[in-house]
């Protein structure tokens, strides 16, 4: 019996484990999984009864389409290794895919679920497209014909439209960089709306609008962004991340830009009914016109005169009737009157002719001439006529005629019976 070290068992063991089990495929269930920060994934995968260590290189891990998680039920390829220092083994897997479906469709749900529990495609975060846009930018492949049928549609429906085109890949290990960095381009351009998409293909060919760094660019952009990616049948994360799907790249055209014919159309039916609206604008208004023109007639300062005037002729001529018909009843009456009052004023005057007379011969009576016969004098005092009875006994006053004034004092005063 040959003595071995346990070096020499173990790469006895290696060399036979790995020349043994060089091409295998294997099926399990991922009983654990670690990513580590070198890009290599350690994992393990078990059956009902055994479990099997496994990893998968940087290199290998990088091309993977999905993530794995526990509890996957996958495929693995791959050969067997053994790590002689700890005489261990473990299955060194190049390929993974999810068993009874595809990776990419997996990978396509995994992403998917991610990005909704994020908010990516929250309906609220979705930005309204304008109605006229005036720069578009196409993120596509500028030799694609897909490019050639948005252009098309573009100069038949709108061509005020300006449009940048962004040339990226849109298949291809680096599509997906180049894809999101030509977003982010058209982003800063400042242009009214962003198409992202390309024709038709395989799953693998569209695959590059799968890619989560493609759904970050879109979240991120601030210009709203249309996926136009395949046929109608293809859905794709940008799709659900976008602002809008459309169908083709030639739909997504027709639907972000109005059509100038059905606009031209529109404008003509609009300039017919607004001709309509404003003859019957100007109708309403003549009538209106018309109304307050005769209110303002009727109560022109011009017409209120006239009235005033026509009531005060028609008041003169009452005020007149009235006079001469007062003018008349006093007539009639003044006859009488007037006989009445000649008749007192001759009465009046016969009185004061004879009270007259009589104040005549009484003046003529007391005419200090008619009394100045020889002895008689006018006694008085103080200026006043007075009567030889009025003097006291020592009082002066004095004695006139008509030629001559004397002043005496009454020394005794006796009756003269």
């Amino acid at each position: 019996m040959q003595l071995m070290t346990v070096s020499s068992l173990n790469e006895k063991i290696k060399s036979l484990l790995e020349a043994t089990f060089l091409h295998i495929r294997l099926e399990g269930e991922i009983a654990s999984v670690t990513y580590h920060s070198s890009g290599h994934i350690y994992f393990s995968v078990k059956d009902e009864r055994s479990t099997l260590r496994c990893v998968m290189w940087r290199s290998n891990a990088a091309r993977l389409k999905f993530r794995l998680e526990k509890g996957e039920h996958i495929v693995l390829e791959g050969s067997i290794g053994v790590y002689t220092p700890r005489g261990e083994y473990q299955f060194i897997a190049v390929h993974i895919e999810p068993y009874g479906r595809g990776a990419l469709a997996l990978a396509f749900e995994q992403l998917k679920k991610k990005l909704e529990a994020k908010g990516y495609f929250a309906a609220e975060r979705k930005k309204s497209l304008p109605k006229y846009p005036r720069k578009i930018a196409l993120v596509t492949a500028a030799g694609g014909a897909a490019l050639q049928d948005m252009l098309k549609v573009a100069a038949k429906r709108w061509p005020l439209a300006e449009i940048r085109v962004i040339d990226v890949l849109v298949q291809g290990e680096t599509a997906a960089q180049e894809i999101a960095r030509g977003i982010a381009v058209a982003d800063r351009l400042g242009v009214d709306l962003i198409v992202t998409g390309r024709g038709g293909g395989s799953v693998e060919d569209l695959w590059a609008f799968n890619e989560e760094i493609v759904a970050d660019a879109i979240h991120a952009a601030h210009t709203p962004i249309v996926s136009a990616v395949g046929h109608e049948v293809d859905t794709l994360i940008s799709d659900f991340v976008a602002d809008l799907r459309a169908p083709t790249p030639s739909a997504a055209m027709e639907m972000v830009l109005p059509d100038r014919n059905e606009l031209l159309w529109s404008l003509d039916e609009m300039e017919e009914r607004i001709r309509r609206r404003v003859r019957e604008i100007l109708r309403r208004k003549e009538e209106t016109l018309r109304r307050e023109e005769e209110a303002l007639r009727r109560a022109s300062v011009l017409n209120r005169l006239q009235r005033i005037a026509e009531s005060f002729d028609r008041q003169r001529r009452e005020l007149l009737d009235a006079m001469r018909y007062r003018l008349s009843r006093f007539s009639e009456e003044l006859t009488p009157l007037q006989a009445r009052t000649q008749e007192s004023i001759g009465r009046l005057f016969e009185r004061k002719e004879s009270r007259l007379t009589g104040l005549q011969e009484q003046m003529r009576r007391l005419d200090p001439r008619l009394h100045s016969r020889e002895g008689w004098v006018q006694i008085s005092r103080d200026g006043r006529r007075i009567s030889l009875e009025n003097l006291e006994e020592g009082e002066s006053f004095e004695l006139s005629d008509a030629r001559v004034k004397v002043t005496a004092r009454c020394l005794k005063k006796s009756p003269l019976h």
